[in-house]
């Protein structure tokens, strides 16, 4: 029963579906027909071999449009296929060092970083330690604020360097 009144809800209205008494009425060419009962409509609909459609319920009185309700529901789809192509989703990039890193491997990460950063993604800059190199998180904490201010035209800080465990990282937006 409550999957029964579920799906009917889901499903659009349609034809008989419409229960309002008065619907303002638009043919297939976009003219409008005035405002009749849903049973005129439908029969003006049926008439011509296509759906009535329920376009805007809120409006005073409803809006129906007479048209193709497959096509209809077709150019919708489309429309959503060709949004969810063009959004695009930032992944978090992950860039791994250590905070005894030599001059030219820390502009190879860099690099990375800004090449990551004009893609749209998102940069996790990540310092791992090592048996006692654990104590001087100073250090590492200085590596990363100096890759902040080198990619500071690219990126802003998401998240300022922190330490987990045996790491500590910092997490880079791409500037809007």
């Amino acid at each position: 029963m409550i999957e029964k009144k579920r799906n009917q809800r889901d499903l659009p209205q349609i034809n008989e579906r419409i229960r309002f008494p008065q619907i303002r009425v638009i043919d297939g060419n976009g003219a409008q027909i005035g405002i009749i009962s849903p049973k005129e409509a439908l029969t003006l609909a049926e008439e011509q071999g296509l759906d009535l459609v329920l376009v805007s319920d809120t409006a005073e009185p409803p809006v129906c449009r007479i048209m193709d309700y497959g096509k209809f529901k077709f150019e919708q789809e489309k429309k959503a296929r060709e949004a969810r192509k063009k959004q695009h989703t930032a992944d978090v990039k992950e860039v791994k060092m250590r905070y005894k890193i030599d001059e030219h491997d820390y502009q190879v990460r860099v690099n990375q970083a800004q090449r990551f950063l004009k893609s749209g993604d998102k940069v996790k800059a990540t310092i791992t330690f090592r048996g006692r190199e654990i104590q001087h998180a100073n250090l590492a904490e200085e590596l990363l604020s100096r890759m902040a201010n080198d990619l500071q035209e690219l990126g802003e800080v998401q998240q300022a360097p922190k330490r987990e465990g045996r790491n500590m990282m910092m997490l880079i937006a791409p500037k809007k």
